[in-house]
């Protein structure tokens, strides 16, 4: 009886209520979907003290302790910053945030001379209104992260001044791509006529592939310093693999991660004969700056950072690097890259289609507090963002089902390339450089982990180590 009266009044709701009152009890849902899962892992890292024994040969109890220490203090920091944004987010909705900030805008474009009928001019004071927010409420919960857990566990190597230099180049040069992709999409959307949803997709498409060709080129530099790798033995063994794969590749560079952070990584970037590989100097045993004694008499700020990772040999050998760039290589051989670009642009042609048949709907505006106006960009938040997160929770967790496939692959292309022994000790390297944690609750690692378990990554290369 009870569940009967509750569903006559919901049914009795105006249906902006009803669709105001579905957003939020699904961002509730998640969120406590999300938080239930992480409970669950943070429960392993308490209760796994111990190397378990399959792990003996790969860990030693040191390291194993220091990564269980490290995972349980970034869980438990993701668990308040979680909560604090959940909450955020649902008080911005009840207070009629958006439209207040829309109000705001218009006020501020009208003082400057531009009208209602503006709208593009008031949709960009919007935007950057909405992300100098976000980043300014952020900003502690990065700093904590930064220089507290991070800190703590040996991996920041950012001073304080470096950390609000990068946050301000990061903001600005975030407003210099978004505000005018975003006025040429509305004015797009705007002029498109009945077939409107095609332009766009195809404008968005056309800025995702210039922003990944100018990237690395023009816009990582302003944050890092890349070098390129000098002639040697490892960039000759680097070409000659390349080649032997027929990898386009035309230059190789090392990146300067070490003075953000000693996480490593590798990567490739560029489009069809003109590829680039990057390594962080962190992957490299050679280059790592964490390997090097600094000089006598240098600056205080080069002891700091010795004593803080003085006995830590990091990086992989030449061998090791080239398994992991196997890998990396693998994922381009085995078209990865080519079907990642491809289910993105199905997804936001789908999305945009989509946004054509409901941009109409009075109501999903009324919903959110705009009961008069009905602006091209809130109803691509509106629609984007709050309309389409069951679909987006469905397609991210398919995708990382699909990354996990992806890399096992690699794994694979890097072992007929007879890397399998050295991408071995790679990951391991890797693994224990990064305080990586190998044990994982197997719903949290199912709907998390892009990457397959390290344990699960070594059986299938070990059975190709013993042939």
């Amino acid at each position: 009886a009870a569940m009967a009266l509750s569903g006559d009044l919901w049914a009795e709701l105006p249906a902006e209520r009803r669709i105001f009152c579905s957003v939020l009890l699904f961002s509730w849902a998640v969120y406590l979907w999300e938080a239930f899962l992480a409970h669950r892992q943070r429960r392993v890292y308490r209760t796994t003290t111990h190397v378990p024994q399959e792990l003996g040969q790969i860990m030693d109890s040191e390291t194993f302790e220091k990564s269980r220490l490290y995972q349980l203090d970034k869980s438990t920091f993701s668990f308040w910053s979680g909560l604090y944004s959940e909450v955020e987010g649902t008080m911005i909705l009840l207070c009629g945030g958006i439209p207040f900030l829309w109000k705001v805008s218009g006020q501020i474009s009208g003082h400057a001379g531009f009208g209602p009928e503006y709208e593009i001019v008031q949709s960009l004071v919007f935007l950057l209104l909405a992300t100098l927010f976000s980043a300014m409420t952020g900003l502690p919960w990065s700093l904590y992260n930064t220089f507290v857990i991070e800190e703590k566990h040996g991996f920041n190597q950012q001073t304080l001044g470096f950390f609000f230099k990068d946050a301000i180049k990061k903001f600005v040069v975030t407003q210099c791509i978004l505000l005018p992709v975003t006025s040429l999409l509305l004015y797009i959307i705007k002029i498109g006529g009945d077939y409107f949803f095609i332009y766009a997709w195809l404008f968005t498409l056309v800025v995702s592939l210039v922003l990944v060709t100018i990237y690395a080129d023009y816009i990582a530099p302003l944050f890092d310093k890349f070098i390129p790798l000098p002639e040697g033995e490892l960039k000759q063994q680097i070409e000659v693999m390349a080649k032997s794969i027929d990898f386009p590749l035309t230059k190789v560079y090392v990146v300067e991660g070490s003075k953000r952070s000693s996480h490593s990584n590798a990567y490739f970037y560029g489009f069809f004969k003109n590829k680039r590989i990057v390594l962080f100097d962190t992957l490299l045993e050679e280059y790592s700056a964490l390997n090097k004694e600094p000089a006598e008499g240098e600056d205080g700020e080069n002891e700091e950072t010795k004593s803080k990772t003085k006995n830590k040999k990091q990086g992989c050998k030449n061998e090791e690097v080239l398994a992991v760039l196997g890998h990396e290589l693998g994922h381009w051989k085995l078209g990865h890259t080519v079907k990642n670009i491809i289910i993105s642009q199905m997804n936001s042609f789908l999305c945009f289609f989509l946004f054509a048949v409901l941009i109409g709907q009075k109501e999903l505006f009324a919903a959110f507090g705009f009961y008069d106006t009905q602006p091209t960009l809130i109803g691509l938040m509106i629609i984007f963002q709050f309309i389409f997160s069951p679909y987006n929770e469905v397609l991210s967790f398919c995708l990382t089902v699909l990354s996990r496939r992806f890399e096992f692959q690699a794994d694979a292309f890097a072992k007929e390339l007879g890397k399998a022994k050295d991408l071995y000790s790679a990951l391991i390297k890797l693994n224990k450089d990064n305080l990586g944690f190998p044990v994982s609750d197997w719903i949290f690692s199912m709907w998390h982990y892009s990457h397959p378990p390290l344990l699960e990554r070594l059986q299938a290369l070990k059975d190709a180590k013993q042939e």
